[in-house]
């Protein structure tokens, strides 16, 4: 039976995020193997081309995941294809309080970046195919896993050996992730009776590296900048929170109405809406695990906290994780652990339960707190808003949770 040190089960952004970080911060005697179960596009000599197409879906990159992304190494590569957000513009239907967040107000080239998921995984794979450190299993899926004397104990399917040993699993596999359920990990689910609507608007006028974030009554609506793409010179990524009746009213019917409708709610700030790509919709839930360790097991990303959508803090938490996770493992090396050592795993999961539990609760009572009738909540609300403009430290707090802070600080210590 063959022997590893580090097996990541789920080879999707996470996944080979997480295996770049290992293989760039850990020993180089630290044999890491990545398990992915869809076939991945073969190894390619130059770096990847691309072109950004009108339907792409994705990513919000914070301030402080590029940071990560910097410092491994990842992030010249990456930025070829980035739109840059330069300012945020946050405000609430039918109230007078807005407030507007600019990146140089932080001496920040952007506070974020959106990423095509199409690139993002081009690049990351890219980097993974140039990475010898990393063994990819592919396509092969970790179907089981059973603690042993010297680790976990894996059964496969697919390309590769059927049985592996590892000091540490790491589950990445999603949100309704088989592994994570077949070790008997619980995933608390909070469910928002909500639905979230997303496809890409083209618009008459520019947005000028502007995301915008607009709360209703219905739920949070937010428009990302993206490049250009054929037929769209200016083109933006949305996200619409809405009750699912409406959702689906809005998914089936013709453009002219769903833009009609979603300029009602957003208005004209980018002008008239020309042009909505295919949509789709998801139900919204608030999912999370409170046992993320074992020893010789992690669980990571959309496996351990599948957050509601609002400011885009899911994928930028589950980086800061990896990082976290590198640190401590590198720590517990160093120190003569092992990799699944349970102390060492337990002190990663307690350097980062507040930084979880932060964005968990920032994700999931903004929405809430804008959609709340209470008109004295209202006039609150709308005051705190447009305090971010004139009360620094408050703005300057609410940006450091959207940007992913914690993360700086353990990049540049």
């Amino acid at each position: 039976m063959s022997e590893r040190d580090v097996v990541i089960a789920g080879g999707g952004m996470v996944g080979i995020s997480l295996a770049l970080a290992l293989a760039r911060r850990l020993p180089e005697q630290v044999r890491i193997t990545l398990v992915e179960g869809f076939a991945l596009p073969p190894a390619a000599a130059a770096a990847p081309d691309y072109h950004p197409a009108f339907d792409a879906r994705s990513t919000a990159l914070s301030y402080g995941s590029e940071q990560i992304y910097r410092a491994l190494g990842l992030w010249p590569l990456l930025q070829r294809w980035l739109c840059p957000i330069e300012t945020i513009h946050v405000s609430s239907r039918g109230h007078f309080g807005s407030s507007v967040l600019r990146a140089v107000d932080y001496d920040w080239d952007a506070l974020g970046h959106v990423v095509e998921n199409a690139w993002l995984g081009q690049a990351l794979l890219h980097a993974l195919r140039a990475e010898n450190r990393v063994e990819l299993l592919n396509p092969a899926r970790v179907v089981d896993a059973k603690p042993a004397r010297e680790g976990v104990t894996l059964a496969l399917d697919g390309d590769g050996p059927a049985a592996l040993t590892t000091a540490l699993l790491v589950v990445a596999d999603g949100a309704d992730s088989g592994l994570r359920q077949r070790l008997g990990v619980a995933a608390t689910e909070k469910p928002y009776r909500q639905h979230a609507l997303i496809c890409n608007v083209a618009t008459a006028e520019p947005h000028a590296g502007c995301a915008f974030e607009r709360f209703t009554d219905e739920g949070p609506l937010a428009l990302l900048p993206l490049l250009p793409a054929a037929g769209a010179r200016h083109r933006s990524a949305l996200v619409w929170t809405l009750p699912p009746q409406r959702a689906a009213q809005l998914l089936e019917c013709p453009q002219e109405d769903f833009l009609t409708a979603l300029q009602q709610r957003f208005g004209y700030r980018l002008g008239r809406l020309q042009q909505v790509g295919a949509r789709h919709a998801y139900p919204l839930a608030l999912r999370h695990c409170e046992e993320q360790v074992r020893a010789g097991i992690a669980v990571m990303g959309n496996a351990a906290h599948a957050l509601h959508p609002v400011a885009g803090q899911g994928f930028n938490l589950a980086l800061r994780d990896i990082w976290a996770l590198c640190d401590v493992l590198a720590e517990g090396i160093t120190q003569g652990h092992g990799p699944g050592s349970l102390a060492v795993l337990q002190r990663y999961r307690a350097r980062q339960q507040g930084d979880q539990r932060r964005t968990i609760e920032f994700s999931d009572r903004l929405p809430a707190l804008f959609m709340h009738s209470d008109p004295l909540l209202a006039l609150a609300r709308d005051l705190a808003l447009s305090g971010l403009d004139w009360v620094a430290p408050l703005k300057r707090a609410f940006v450091a949770q959207a940007a992913g802070m914690q993360a700086l600080e353990a990049v540049h210590d």
